[in-house]
């Protein structure tokens, strides 16, 4: 079977088990175009989703750091080191969504910040819905408001995620300072005004 085989079929299963198109794209580390793609080829193939234009994306799995704790911390430390340097004022690390919120808890304890989690927006997203929907932040970690943050996730997709959270950080009166991922498809070393730093950068090829 075809990678993107098994990627159609844990779409399919993700979304039986009732998770949003935007829960699918965190899990598959996909755009959330992709994941719309993904379930549109699952189940039986209607001509609509048999016609679909596949989408150009880059899959990550890093599963095999995921699943191992002693692999998480060894990468989280990696993380921390990018960001150690990135403001002396900074007391928390904010992580983002179920990915995040491990790497976050590693980096907060590697640079000894207080931790906080922020559940994106796209949780709640399916492709019948405006995708406006903003996230919130976990009331069981520490508060935002007057705080410097360091800003933690798996990957910068498209940015939008790692945008709404700026935002979100901002709203709530704290600081964002730098963030830090293990992918970064989108290319760019800053998202509103925050330095973006990356264990991998991940290029599209082309001759455009």
């Amino acid at each position: 079977m075809k990678y993107i085989d098994k990627l159609i079929d844990s779409a399919e299963e993700m979304t039986q088990n009732g998770l949003s198109q935007g829960e699918v794209a965190d899990e598959l580390n996909v755009s959330r175009e992709t994941a719309s793609w993904l379930v549109a080829q699952s189940g039986p193939r209607t001509t609509e989703g048999a016609d679909a234009e596949s989408p150009t994306d880059v899959h990550v799995d890093w599963s095999a750091i995921g699943r191992d704790g002693h692999r998480l911390s060894y990468l989280g430390a990696i993380m921390a080191d990018l960001l150690s340097k990135q403001g002396d004022d900074v007391d928390l690390t904010v992580g983002i969504g179920k990915s995040g919120g491990p790497l976050a808890t590693v980096v907060s304890q590697e640079l000894g910040t207080d931790l906080s989690v922020y559940m994106p927006g796209k949780y709640q997203w399916n492709d019948d819905e405006n995708g406006t929907v903003s996230g919130s932040f976990s009331r069981s970690f520490a508060t935002i408001e007057g705080r410097d943050c360091y800003v933690v996730d798996d990957n910068v997709d498209t940015g939008r995620t790692m945008t709404e959270t700026i935002e979100q950080i901002r709203d709530h009166g704290g600081t964002p300072r730098a963030s830090a991922v293990i992918t970064d498809k989108l290319g760019r070393d800053e998202i509103e005004g925050v330095p973006i730093h990356a264990l991998v950068k991940i290029v599209q090829m082309t001759d455009e």
